[in-house]
Parts: C-alpha cells; structure tokens; sequence
C-alpha cells in the first residue's frame, strides 16, 4: 500500500496544476479519433497489463481495443461509461468490453485504481454469459437480457467490498504484478481466471417486474427446468400449475423464444457440459444422468450447443489454460 501511494511524477504535476498530463506514449492509442482509442502496443510481449490509476486530474473519455478492470482499492470515484455516471467506492469493480467509452474523475490522494486490462482479444462478455450460463438456462437468459436490453451497456458491475475471496485473488494479482517475480505473467493468468470464475459465481442478476401473469408463469416454468431437468416433463407443469398443457407450451413460447422442448434439452446438454468438465464420469452415466434416453440424440444435441463432442470438449478442458 506505501508503494501504490507514493507519487510519481505525473502525479506530482497533475497535482500542481490539476489538469490531465497524458501518461501513454504516442504509439499506445490511435490519433485523429474521438474519443481516443488506447490499443494494445503497450503490453511489451504480455497478455494482461496492470497498472495504477494517476491522481489529482480527470481522465478525458477514451476506449480500448481489449478488455480492462477497473478495480478501486481505496477510495472513491465517478466513472462516466457510455455516457452514464456510476459512483465507485472501496471494493467496487467495473469490467470493461472492448470499445466501451468510458472516463474517470479525479481520484483523491488517498485514492488507488487499479486497471487490469487483457491483452486476448478473444475474450469478450460473451465468455461471461457462457461461463455462467453453461449450467443454468435460467441464469443465461436473464444474463443475457440484462446485457442486451441496452446495447451500448458493454459492461459488468461488482460490489466487492465485503467478498474477502475476491479481493485476496484481486490483491494477489497486484502483488505478483508489482514483485515481477519469476513466471508471474503465468501465475497472473491462473489468478485472473480464478477470479472471473468468482465474479461470474457471485454476480447476482434478478429476473425483471413482471409486467403481467404469463411472463411471471414463464420466469417460473424456467426456474422448474433448472431445478429438475432431469425427470421434468410438460405434463408435470401442466398438473402442478393447473393449466392446460397446450395453453403453457404457446404461453412459455411467447415470452422465452424457445420451444419448452428446447428450453429443457439444453438445459440438460448445459448441465452435461459442466459435468463433463467438472468430473471424470463417462460420458454415457452424464447422458442418463441429465435425463436423456437417446445417445445419438445428446450427440447430436451437444455438437449443435458447443461445435465440438463431449469428448473434444473435455481434452480441451484438460489442456487449456488462457
């Protein structure tokens, strides 16, 4: 903490002055464009840059051709994104989508930002909605509602505050970071997808007001597959609910944009995904496991959600670290 608070020497001019002094090079964003645009020129044969947030000036609008965290350590901020003010206080955490706009006021002397910024171009929200959403249909479509209901809004909000295993993995990747021991750029990456893992396992989203019964009927038939893929049927719905079966197929269709046939099977292929992953089972305990009597069909099924087999997938699983 000593370290991170001590000034540098833009700092110590922007604090005189109390204007914006730029700390990149020339090369690092691209000119002739509003609002600047940083790329990736900086990373010296890196995939993930951290660095430190100067004080005592406002950062002017920008954006980036990767992806960046906004982790404030201490202290507190306003953060203009997309042109939407957001207020960060001690624990909070912004992740940033490629070409998002954003600002930053003027952080206080007692203030530490810290960006993390990833230098794979391939990694995207769309990795967040799937690591999520891989075992929960319900959670994918309120993720991906939330995220698509303003198509500007290219980012994630975390109140970590009071996440003591968050903010350990987050300190963790500064320290190693600052210390440049030997392989640190490997034991960041590790942190770094321990600590998307995390965030993804802890954010919350909520399912929106319904705005009348049948969407409130559909958000609970999807909490139902969810809940018991395995042995759930129409049928059984129709019962618990007391309504006519055909009348819950068009009302589920109408409001989630899925057959209830397709909403359960991938469901059950989600699931048999993560068990894949997560367990040494074989693959046809999985299949009977999730509910599905036909193996040509989960094959068939598999391929179509993940564009590789059960047995790609896991191979993939076992060799790949990002």
């Amino acid at each position: 903490m000593h370290h991170l608070l001590e000034l540098n020497d833009i700092e110590k001019r922007q604090k005189k002055t109390g204007t914006f002094i730029e700390d990149m090079p020339a090369e690092a964003y691209v000119k002739k464009k509003q609002p600047k645009t940083l790329n990736d020129s900086f990373f010296q044969n890196k995939d993930i840059y951290v660095s430190r947030h100067n004080r005592f000036a406002p950062y002017p609008m920008h954006t980036h051709t990767f992806l960046e965290i906004n982790y404030l350590l201490q202290g507190q901020i306003d953060e203009n994104i997309n042109g939407k003010k957001i207020h960060l206080t001690q624990g909070d955490l912004i992740l940033l989508d490629v070409g998002t706009s954003h600002s930053l006021g003027t952080l206080a002397e007692d203030g530490i930002l810290i960006n993390i910024s990833f230098m794979d171009k391939n990694i995207s929200l769309n990795f967040l909605k799937n690591l999520k959403g891989s075992n929960n249909i319900l959670y994918q479509f309120l993720l991906n509602r939330s995220l698509d209901r303003d198509a500007s809004q290219d980012y994630l909000i975390f109140r970590t505050e009071h996440n003591q295993k968050i903010r350990q993995i987050l300190d963790e990747i500064i320290a190693e970071y600052y210390n440049q021991a030997d392989f640190s750029d490997i034991v960041i990456k590790s942190y770094l997808n321990i600590l998307i893992t995390q965030l993804i396992r802890n954010y919350q989203v909520q399912a929106p007001q319904a705005e009348n019964s049948k969407q409130d009927l559909a958000y609970e038939l999807l909490e139902d597959i969810a809940a018991e893929y395995a042995t759930i049927s129409l049928q059984d719905l129709a019962d618990r609910y007391a309504y006519n079966r055909n009348y819950l197929s068009n009302v589920f269709k109408e409001e989630i944009g899925l057959t209830f046939s397709e909403a359960l099977n991938q469901q059950r292929i989600m699931q048999a995904h993560n068990l894949l992953l997560s367990s040494d089972l074989p693959i046809s305990t999985i299949i009977d496991r999730v509910g599905i009597s036909n193996k040509s069909f989960f094959y068939k099924k598999y391929f179509e959600q993940y564009h590789m087999t059960p047995k790609e997938s896991r191979k993939a699983n076992q060799t790949t670290i990002w």
